[in-house]
């Protein structure tokens, strides 16, 4: 029974081409952006899924409470908490702290082999664990004992890339390299480990691993007074013993606090909590914009899988709509089968066949989809996603699965459409033309375009928000700026001498060094208070230590009072610069703002110092426009210790003063390869996440609209069709083509303006909601869904007039001979 409904499906499909190819290339497409979604997404919530402890791993991350009652996230805490919380609670196995350096953006990385050339290059992604890292988090070694590889405090692990890099394909382990930075100080580093690439896959994006001991952080654990409150640089991760209920522990972290951070905390003027938070979750816990590396909101991937599902419900649609409106051509046949003595279930059972037979028929051409576009999807998403993906078992499943619910749902109503009807009632075709066949089609034909309509909504207002980034005035000069980092003692040290040289060239008209620089993440900030007032009245403001004409070099606008100048040699760290937000965080007017002083409490002197405000800039945006603008202090840096040199180009062709400046820095500083960057680039890689999301949402709305296309295309044929006679009894009677298309088209386009009024108040919602992310954003306009809805409208006109066209200019003698 089971082959005789394939045969007769595969002779249906073969009798009605045009629709079954329309079926199967709709449904093909449909899977295919399902498909290509659901590996994106099942590549997000992988995240950390392969460590061996991954039910029992928690960062402890804290919720500092301010006086006012404003809770402010923190996935980090003091270097003290680890080893304490591991004495302190027997159910925590082992505890693991890391440190980014959120100094630097990238480290210099040497290799000094006898014998050989110098290799050295950049590399981001590097970070300081302690030795027990291993024992919390798995990480597949290919050479080496993780076991014990970060015992030695001079001891770096590294990824297999980076091992490539530095040995090409010579075994790593036990060979020595040099790290600069603060990362490790300009010291050497013996190899005591390398791990596959593939076992990484976590939120600690890392490309290598330097002990916690080593470097900058090792000096600062060895020499500070460490206390519970301040210095909140680590990430503390607990590996609890298996069978504990993380809510039940959660509940002894209060008292944790109140034994060993209360008294330093009562002085800093603040309250803090402790929470869970499974390591599982990290990279989905948008709460916080970055842990380690950055998170991505779980409302994305809802969005996400939104598209994939309404896109594969369009090509359905199409299926049932054409499947319907075909049922009259067979008619006789369903009528002779059921008088013949077909059941019901035989007929259902019929119909669905050729529905699984279509569905696994667009399966493989999906799979060959997405086999050619994959390359391209990732280049969408920023994404790596493998071939090889598609042919895991449980992803061939999950294809599989998704096959048979798209045939069911696209074969399902046709089929108990067609097999409940009396068969003289078939036979006679009283069915044909029945209202609730042609009002499904319609509900389902307004359905699709409200789908596409909001698709094209939103694909306005992310290019709109994307290019009002893009053109906001940022406060600086974001154009023709040159960046160089330093990332050794010795590039730092040649810092006066490269300035001195880069201003010798005429096209470059200023060049200054800065420890932040806009665009880039900037940790570092600072509680300061008005006098007279208490340390439980301050506010926290942002810091960053320049040289003396690094606000002129960005063109600051000044607002009040002077910038940093070297006409001003007395000037020290006790005079700052300040941006609007800070005035109107403390409540001083922009004329009094001269000559104010700010207190700050030292904790390591145990004294209260004053700083006093020299200058005003208007506020410009240090952080990109998801971002409210918070207050901004700049200090003098006096040791010349420069994270970066920033070096303002006056001529717009950027790339021709490059040369120059890699000459002087070469001569100056020969073994460190040369580095740059564009602050313009390095403030819109910021956007990168909307970016991504925009090249989403424009794909997958023109594959939408094609879908629907598609549909509404064999729908106005089948109508055309139906109405044949009509059309020619009307042209004998003298009507015009003009007429005919306008009164076939008119029923569609009624049918695209109802999908208009419907996706209108559902898209303002949901895109108001995506706006609520930024800052500073546009408004939603009337003109974007009366331009939404034009285009639909004549994207309907134009698929819809092609078949009214045919059909008005038939010979009518063709349509009336059988009369």
């Amino acid at each position: 029974m089971i082959r005789n409904y394939l045969k007769i499906a595969w002779r249906n499909v073969l009798k009605s081409k045009l629709f079954s190819a329309i079926n199967v290339f709709g449904l093909s497409v449909g899977m295919t952006c399902c498909m290509l979604l659901l590996l994106y997404i099942l590549s997000e919530v992988s995240f950390d899924r392969h460590q061996e402890y991954v039910n029992d791993i928690y960062l402890l991350r804290s919720e500092n409470v301010q006086p006012n009652g404003e809770v402010m996230d923190n996935p980090r805490g003091p270097a003290p908490y680890a080893q304490t919380v591991k004495a302190e609670f027997p159910e925590v196995v082992q505890v693991t702290r890391l440190w980014q350096n959120f100094m630097e953006d990238k480290t210099l990385l040497r290799v000094e082999e006898s014998g050989k050339a110098v290799k050295s290059f950049y590399e981001t992604k590097g970070t300081n664990v302690d030795s027990t890292f291993f024992d919390v988090f798995t990480y597949r070694f290919l050479e080496g004992d993780s076991r014990t590889a970060l015992n030695d405090p001079h001891s770096v692990v590294l990824s297999e890339e980076v091992a490539h890099k530095l040995f090409g394909n010579e075994p790593a382990l036990n060979k020595t390299i040099k790290i600069g930075g603060k990362t490790g100080n300009n010291e050497n580093f013996k190899v005591t480990g390398v791990y596959e690439d593939e076992s990484s896959r976590s939120h600690i994006d890392a490309r290598y691993f330097v002990s916690l001991k080593a470097g900058w952080i090792g000096e600062y654990l060895r020499q500070s007074n460490l206390d519970f409150t301040s210095n909140n640089m680590f990430y503390h991760y607990l590996r609890l013993r298996p069978g504990t209920d993380a809510a039940k522990f959660s509940k002894k972290l209060p008292g944790f606090i109140e034994k060993y951070a209360r008294k330093d905390l009562k002085a800093a003027g603040y309250d803090k909590k402790l929470v869970l938070l499974p390591v599982k979750d990290i990279h989905l816990f948008n709460k916080i914009d970055r842990i380690v590396s950055a998170t991505i909101s779980a409302t994305y991937l809802y969005v996400l899988a939104s598209i994939a599902l309404f896109t594969l419900l369009i090509a359905c649609i199409n299926f049932m709509n054409l499947a319907t409106a075909r049922s009259a051509k067979r008619a006789a046949e369903v009528g002779m089968r059921k008088v013949m003595g077909a059941g019901k279930s035989g007929l259902i059972g019929q119909f669905l066949g050729e529905s699984m037979v279509l569905t696994f028929i667009a399966l493989l051409v999906a799979v060959v989809f997405v086999v050619l576009f994959l390359p391209v999807f990732n280049q969408l998403s920023d994404k790596t996603l493998k071939v090889s993906t598609l042919f895991e078992p449980e992803i061939v499943l999950a294809f599989i699965a998704l096959a048979l619910v798209t045939g069911l749902l696209s074969g399902s109503y046709p089929a108990f459409y067609l097999s409940v009807y009396n068969p003289l009632d078939v036979i006679k075709g009283k069915f044909v033309n029945s209202v609730s066949a042609s009002t499904l089609r319609r509900g389902l034909v307004v359905f699709q375009f409200v789908i596409s309509i909001g698709l094209v909504v939103a694909t306005i207002v992310i290019q709109g928000q994307i290019k009002f980034m893009h053109e906001q005035p940022l406060g600086f000069n974001k154009d023709q700026q040159i960046v160089i980092p330093f990332r050794s003692k010795e590039s730092r040290e040649a810092y006066s001498a490269l300035r001195n040289e880069l201003l010798q060239n005429n096209q470059i008209s200023a060049a200054s060094g800065t420890s932040y620089y806009p665009g880039i993440l900037n940790p570092s900030d600072m509680s300061v208070y008005l006098p007279g007032q208490t340390v439980n009245e301050d506010g926290l403001v942002k810091t960053n230590w320049v040289a003396p004409d690094f606000m002129k070099t960005m063109g600051f606008e000044l607002k009040a009072g002077r910038m940093f100048s070297e006409e001003f040699p007395a000037d020290t760290n006790m005079r700052i610069v300040v941006n609007e937000a800070t005035l109107r965080k403390f409540g001083i007017p922009l004329e009094k703002a001269v000559g104010q002083r700010l207190n700050f409490d030292d904790r390591y002197d145990n004294v209260t110092k004053s700083i006093e405000i020299v200058g005003v800039v208007k506020d410009f945006h240090f952080q990109d426009l998801h971002q409210v603008i918070v207050p901004y202090a700049f200090f003098l840096n006096l040791d010349g210790n420069h994270n970066y040199i920033v070096a303002h180009v006056n001529t717009k062709d950027v790339t021709r003063v490059l040369p120059f400046i890699e000459s002087k820095w070469k001569s100056l500083v020969p073994d460190e390869p040369f580095t740059y960057s564009f602050l313009n680039e390095d403030f819109q890689r910021n956007y990168a996440a909307d970016a991504r999301t925009s090249r989403i949402v424009n794909s997958f709305t023109v594959i939408s609209i094609l879908i629907s296309c598609l549909g509404l295309f064999g729908l106005a044929a089948f109508a055309a069709q139906q109405r044949i006679k009509e059309i020619g009894v009307r042209k004998v009677l003298g009507a015009s083509v003009s007429s005919i298309v306008t009164l076939l088209s008119g029923d569609f386009i009624k049918l695209v303006i109802i999908s208009i009024i419907i996706a209108t108040p559902l898209t303002w919602y949901v895109m108001n909601k995506w706006l609520q992310d930024f800052a500073y954003k546009i408004s939603i306009q009337w003109w974007m869904f009366a331009a939404a809805g034009a285009l639909a409208v004549v994207i309907a006109l134009l698929t819809v007039s092609t078949q009214a066209i045919k059909a008005a200019i038939t010979n009518p003698v063709k349509s009336l001979k059988s009369e």
